[in-house]
């Protein structure tokens, strides 16, 4: 147990961009939002999933729809107290921690503007380990947990209770309702207990978040190269160096669908690398070579500063560098790669990991 102030969220804020892939939405809205409220109510108690009691009530916090839709339609935070509320109604139960779903962006800094409001700690754990763009798409599906009831509110009052038959159902339905509600909700969902986020659960996100924004953080004052450590603090691997040729990006069924096309330099020069991505970057592939595919992570970092850059946030010309992290082991399951694997996002392509991709050089 500790407590999360300023400093610690700014660098979480560094980190869920680089772990969210792309996706997860813009975490300097979410970090903003999550300032404000410490800075109205307070620190946030932070707890290792451990500390959960099991027989508590659990809920993430999060945020849904297209991450372009943020930069018109940023959330107030209003949206995850009614949802909470709604649910814990719905309930009649008191909900004794949040934590995040993903971490993604705004989806790893929106828990603790939350918790901030509502006096609730946040617990050190998620369900993915990174970001994905569909809801079934977390640890907890894999171990059979419902998402619902589920909740989901807008800005303007409106909420929406949901009752599916299975998490993609709710994915399908959740999905409609957000289109509806302008392109993004805030939703309460996955309600569990204390048991089975510690079974289920992706353990110590923040933390690796808040080490790999502090470690972005530390090599800049000290003149060091930022990409260089924060690829030994992940165990990643740098998969390709270019700038910003192209990019094809738009805003689809609640996604931010499109490719990014690079130039490639230095080390690269002569190679044109593609990044296909859905809400978050899910294949990356010169006209030779596989070079890292979902479930693993790819994160693009600017060249200079080391920062991540999102799938909004990519622009012509800016000089990036592309690195590959291993997913957590729960996705290379059968299960898993079936949930999030190449082939569900409909590439032809048999999931290789990143760390033989990076070693055998595999040809497309």
């Amino acid at each position: 147990m500790r407590k999360i102030g300023i400093q610690e969220i700014e660098d979480i804020a560094v980190g869920a961009a680089l772990l969210g892939t792309g996706g997860g939405g813009d975490p300097y809205i979410g970090k903003l939002m999550a300032i404000q409220a410490i800075e109205e109510y307070g620190e946030v108690t932070l707890l290792d999933a451990e500390e959960v009691p099991d027989d508590a009530l659990v809920v993430p916090s999060s945020m849904m729809g297209a991450p372009t839709v943020m930069l018109e339609k940023a959330p107030s935070g209003e949206e995850a107290f009614v949802a909470f509320q709604k649910l814990e109604t719905y309930l009649g139960d008191k909900i004794y921690a949040t934590f995040p779903i993903e971490a993604g962006g705004v989806n790893s800094m929106l828990p603790f503007a939350l918790a901030a409001k509502l006096g609730l700690p946040v617990v050190d754990a998620d369900g993915m380990g990174r970001a994905f763009p569909e809801l079934q798409m977390v640890t907890f599906y894999l171990d059979g947990i419902a998402a619902t009831p589920a909740v989901l509110a807008d800005e303007k009052g409106n909420t929406v209770v949901l009752s599916t038959i299975d998490n993609v159902w709710t994915e399908r339905i959740a999905r409609a309702a957000t289109v509806q509600m302008g392109g993004s909700a805030m939703t309460a969902m996955y309600a569990m207990k204390g048991r089975n986020l510690k079974e289920s659960g992706v353990r110590n996100i923040l933390k690796l978040e808040e080490t790999i924004g502090k470690t972005i953080r530390k090599a800049k004052e000290n003149n060091a190269n930022p990409i260089r450590e924060v690829v030994k603090s992940v165990k990643g691997f740098p998969l390709f160096s270019g700038k910003v040729k192209d990019i094809n990006r738009k805003t689809e069924s609640g996604f931010a669908r499109g490719t990014a096309t690079f130039e490639g330099m230095h080390e690269n020069k002569g190679e044109t690398l593609t990044l296909r991505f859905q809400n978050e970057h899910l294949l990356a592939r010169t006209e030779e070579r596989l070079l890292c595919m979902t479930p693993d992570l790819i994160a693009v970092l600017d060249a200079e500063t080391g920062l991540p850059i999102t799938t909004e946030g990519i622009r012509y010309g800016a000089r990036c560098v592309v690195i590959g992290i291993p997913c957590h082991p729960k996705w290379r399951t059968e299960k898993g790669l079936a949930t999030v694997g190449p082939k569900y996002f409909g590439y032809d392509v048999d999931y290789v990991p990143v760390e033989e991709l990076a070693k055998e050089g595999v040809r497309s």
